[in-house]
Formats: C-alpha cells, sequence, structure tokens
C-alpha cells in the first residue's frame, strides 16, 4: 500500500526541519558535531549560522514531521509552519516561547542588532554572519520585547506566553508589511500538499516494502534551495547541517534520484558545478552560497551518470561542458608521455584519506582511468560528427587497454606513483572501483574484481576499508565506513559484468542499513551506526535509486545472466 500522505516522523537531531527552496531550517545541530539543548534557526547564507533560539517556556517534546513542527506538553502546545521558502508562520497555545539571539554579543563586525520597526510595528534582527535581516510580526496575542536598540552583550528578542502567533521572515533589506489571509491550519496543509506531491515525483513507486522512502524524499525536498550567491540553480544541498556545499560528484547522484519524476531539477543537479567550470575545463572541488573552491577536484563520474539520466534537454551543451572537462583530465593531469592520468591527492578521487594514497599522493589510479573510459563513450554518442564520435571511441579504446596493460598486475588493479612509478596494492575498496567498465573488462578480472568486492561486504554493506586489514577504523571516514556513492557505484558495475547476485545483496543490504540508521554521512560497517553528518542527501539519494531499480526489477524480473544463481534483492 501507499505509504500515509502525512509523512513521518523524524528527530531533529538527525534531520532539519526546513522547506524546498529555503535557506534556514530549524535545529538543534548549530555547527559541525555541535547541538545545542534548544532549537535554532539555523541560516545557510554566507555559511552555517546560528540566528535565533526557540526557547518554550516549560520542559516540552520536540515532534517533527516533513510539515509541521511542534513543542508539546499536557497543557500547551508551539506548531511551527513553512509559508513559502523564506517565512515561517509559528503558534502558541498555553505555552510560552522565548524567542532569542542565538549570538548575544554584537560587536561592529560581528552579532545580532535588534529594533523595533517604526513603520509597521515588527522586530528585526539585522545579523553579521549572513548579511540578512530576520523580522518578527506579531499576528496575535501580546510579546514583550526585551533588547531593542542595545549595543554590546544584551539578551534581545521577545518574549510570548498565553495565545499568540507570529511570523519570521528572512530577507535583505526591506519589505512590505508582512500579511496574510489564511489561517494555521491552511499554511501548514499547503506545506504538506508541496512535500506530498515532491514525494509522489520523486517516488511514487514507494510502498511498504521501501519503508524510508518518504523520510529519503523529504531528505531531498528539505535540501532544495532556490538560487542565490553562487548558487546558480535550484540546489540540493548535501545537507542543511554544516556540509552545506555541492560538491562536484556528490550533484550526480540528486540527479539521478530526481531525473525519473522532476526530469528539470535533475538536470539543475547535473549542470550546476558546471556552471563554474574554470578556463582550464574544471569543475570546482565545491560550491555553495557565498564561496567556490577551487583547490582541488573531484572524480569524472559525469559521464556514467549521463548514461543513467534522461536525454538532455541541450545535448550539445551538454557534449560541450563534458569535453571541456574531460580534456581537463587529458592535457593537465596526465605527464607528458603517459596514457593514463593522475590524482594529486586523495581528495581529488573524492576518497580522501583511501590506503591507495598511503605511500605517495600524486598517484595513477585505475578507477580514475575507468570513470574517463566511460566519460569518452559517452563523448562518442554525443558527438556532433562520424569523425569526433570517432576519435572518443579511439581515445577510450586505448586508456581501456593502457589500464589493463599498465595498472592489471594480473590478480589485481595496483596504483602507481606518477613521479616515482613505483606500483602498490591496498586493502582500499577503491581499487575495485574499475568495475564500473562492467562488460569492459575481460571476464577474468570482472570475476577477480567481484571476489574481493564480496570480500568488503559486511552485515550492511561493502566496508571502503577490507575490515580485516590494519589499517580498518570503524570512524576513518574513507577507511572503512560505509558509503552511498561507491555502494551505488559498485552495485551498478557488478549488475553490468554479470554478477546481478552480488549486485542484488550490495543493494538489499545497504536499502535495509538506510531503514534502520537513516541518511547518514557515511556508517560504521560492523554495526551500521550512522556516523558524521546525519542528513546526507546523496545517502538519501543512494536508497531512493536502489529502491527504484529494485521495484521495478520485481515488477519485470530480469533474466540471470551471473555465473550465480541470482537471489532476491
Amino acid at each position: 500500500m501507499t505509504v500515509a500522505a502525512s509523512g513521518p516522523v523524524f528527530s531533529l537531531r538527525d534531520i532539519p526541519f526546513s522547506f524546498h527552496g529555503s535557506w534556514f531550517g530549524f535545529s538543534p545541530v548549530v555547527a559541525e558535531q555541535t547541538y545545542a539543548e534548544d532549537v535554532h534557526l539555523v541560516s545557510h547564507q554566507t555559511g552555517m549560522h546560528a540566528i535565533l533560539r526557540l526557547i518554550p517556556s516549560a520542559e516540552s517534546v520536540v515532534t517533527a514531521t516533513p510539515h509541521q513542527l511542534t513543542w508539546s506538553r499536557d497543557d500547551g502546545r508551539i506548531d511551527l509552519a513553512y509559508d513559502g521558502p523564506d517565512t515561517v508562520r509559528v503558534r502558541g497555545r498555553g505555552l510560552g516561547l522565548r524567542l532569542l539571539a542565538a549570538d548575544p554579543v554584537l560587536t561592529p563586525f560581528s552579532g545580532p542588532y535588534f529594533y523595533q520597526d517604526p513603520v509597521d510595528g515588527s522586530y528585526v534582527f539585522t545579523v553579521y554572519q549572513t548579511g540578512r535581516r530576520y523580522r518578527i510580526t506579531l499576528l496575535g496575542g501580546q510579546a514583550e520585547h526585551r533588547g531593542t536598540q542595545a549595543l554590546g552583550t544584551a539578551e534581545r528578542g521577545l518574549l510570548l506566553s498565553g495565545e499568540w502567533e507570529i511570523a519570521i521572515e528572512e530577507y535583505e533589506t526591506a519589505r512590505a508589511p508582512y500579511t496574510s489571509g489564511d489561517a494555521f491550519e491552511q499554511v501548514a496543509k499547503a506545506a504538506r500538499a508541496e512535500f506530498d506531491a515532491f514525494a509522489t515525483a520523486v517516488a511514487s513507486w514507494r510502498n511498504d516494502r521501501t519503508p524510508a522512502a518518504e523520510l529519503a524524499a523529504y531528505v531531498l525536498w528539505s535540501a532544495t534551495v532556490r538560487p542565490a550567491g553562487f548558487v546558480t540553480r535550484p540546489a540540493v544541498l548535501m545537507s542543511k547541517h554544516w556540509m552545506d556545499k555541492v560538491w562536484s560528484w556528490d550533484h550526480c547522484f540528486n540527479a539521478l534520484a530526481l531525473a525519473g519524476g522532476l526530469p528539470e531539477l535533475a538536470w539543475h543537479q547535473y549542470r550546476l558545478p558546471f556552471d563554474h567550470q574554470d578556463a582550464a575545463g574544471a569543475l570546482p572541488d565545491s560550491v555553495t552560497h557565498s564561496e567556490i573552491l577551487y583547490n582541488f577536484v573531484k572524480p569524472p563520474i559525469h559521464g556514467w551518470t549521463l548514461r543513467h539520466l534522461p536525454a538532455a534537454p541541450d545535448p550539445a551543451e551538454v557534449y560541450r561542458l563534458l569535453e571541456r572537462w574531460t580534456a581537463f583530465w587529458l592535457d593537465a593531469r596526465r605527464a607528458r608521455g603517459r596514457e593514463l592520468p593522475h590524482y594529486q591527492h586523495g581528495n581529488d578521487s573524492g576518497w580522501d584519506n583511501a590506503t591507495t594514497f598511503d605511500p605517495e599522493r600524486v598517484v595513477e589510479t585505475a578507477d580514475l582511468a575507468a570513470f574517463l573510459v566511460l566519460q569518452m563513450r559517452e563523448l562518442a554518442r554525443l558527438a556532433p560528427d562520424p569523425g569526433a564520435s570517432a576519435k572518443w571511441t579511439e581515445q577510450a579504446d586505448r586508456m581501456r587497454d593502457a589500464l589493463l596493460a599498465e595498472l592489471w598486475d594480473g590478480e589485481r588493479f595496483v596504483a602507481r606513483g606518477a613521479h616515482s612509478r613505483r606500483t602498490w596494492s591496498s586493502s582500499s575498496l577503491l581499487d575495485l572501483m574499475p568495475i564500473v567498465l562492467g562488460e569492459e573488462l575481460p571476464r577474468p578480472v570482472r570475476a577477480a574484481l567481484a571476489a574481493r568486492i564480496e570480500r568488503h561486504l559486511t552485515a550492511f554493506g561493502p566496508a571502503t576499508e577490507l575490515p580485516a586489514s590494519e589499517h580498518y577504523q570503524d570512524d576513518g571516514y574513507w577507511r572503512g565506513p560505509i558509503w552511498a556513492p561507491s555502494t551505488v557505484l559498485i552495485e551498478d558495475g557488478l549488475r553490468r559484468a554479470g554478477f546481478p547476485d552480488l549486485a542484488d545483496e550490495i543493494s538489499a543490504r545497504f536499502r535495509a542499513l538506510c531503514e534502520k540508521s537513516g541518511f547518514a554521512e557515511n556508517f560504521d560497517a560492523r554495526t551500521g551506526a550512522g556516523l558524521r553528518d546525519r542528513a546526507y542527501t546523496w545517502t538519501a539519494s543512494a536508497y531512493l535509486i536502489l529502491a527504484a531499480a529494485h521495484e521495478r526489477r520485481r515488477a519485470k524480473p530480469a533474466p540471470v545472466t551471473g555465473p550465480r544463481a541470482a537471489r532476491s534483492g
């Protein structure tokens, strides 16, 4: 049966309460790995900044659903709902609220200034950290104000009691006084309808076999921001906790999750980093509201992604952008006379501290060559003329052949120092990522990779470092924990390589992991516990990608093509 439209209940310590298009949310998470006692309004303009503290007048239970946030106790409650991306309505019945500046200190260069606007009687915080204003309009009841026009250190804000209602807005310098003819119930109902429409679009297949699908959809929906600053398109941030950026490979998984139901939004995700492609053709490492970083790059999985997306609305433009991105790797990341490109640091691979990079950091790796082979295959498919197509096909063949001749030692892929030319193997799952080439690999190579991948498989999915390795760490970032992108890439590669049973097992275990532990940045491979940022969109996207594919296979079972009998995923 279809999941109930009311949506799931979730913990604010794991997932912030926010709204599609909004740059702020409500959460006790106020900085990296920092949890406050109270819920805060946290903005992501110019960075992650706690702006307002919401302190109920008595101890209460906080409940969050996709459309409404509630503080409740036996004799009263406070409800909060979004009235559009930059406004919330908050009402209290028998439960008061202290709405205070999160930072009590105002200096000439930081902190909040608080005043009452003589134009409409509203109360306004203007905050250095975001460069934005936060207006509170009293819609009903009485409020005491504290610290208006105060300088230095002061308690600034409003004290609300009895029956009351307010609107809170985030904006730049000025706007018309807040008015709304809608009752709070209508505002909450409209917010619920917006989320329900999104969830239906991206997960129309959801049912009682996919119990985390609606929450995964909420993580994506609520982490989406409207264009602002350097964010040139509607963008799904990696999180509305501290990982509040778009990294130039994370965005690919969000595009794939959205593609089936919201293709326009999916293409915005794919294209956003290309809006900041530099003169060399490189994509930035990351983009966020007020910052673009180019000091590292991310792996070229964009050709792999493209083969899974619906037809491009502007294929000629996509070809041009992908061609420039590929040329960057061929021109700027290949030493003279070399066929294989190199990373300059683990960060370039996306696997920042993987053990592959322990001996040296400037390294030719098999995963990089494999991704570029797939990318050049896509360029051949998109090429504007037969000559260009033939050129890319020839280059892809040559790189694949060099990968097998230079980095396959007969049993496994090795890495090679770009300076030293020495080779080594590691126990990192990164060394097994050439499985993404699927049917392009010789059968013995595919079989060897599949066998090694199976050794990484824990009860919850593929660990990024072999669990038996001396370098394995439960919370070692890319030295042990399970990650969504590696899981999706490997699952797809195994399926195309002729190992659907192992792919099914990996899909099933990772989906069960998300259903148990949510959508964390990564997971302890031994216990399944969520680690780091707990509201990570590429994890939610991975669940949606794998669950949608699994439901399609259930509807139309595919024939077994692998050497082992397929098991149900």
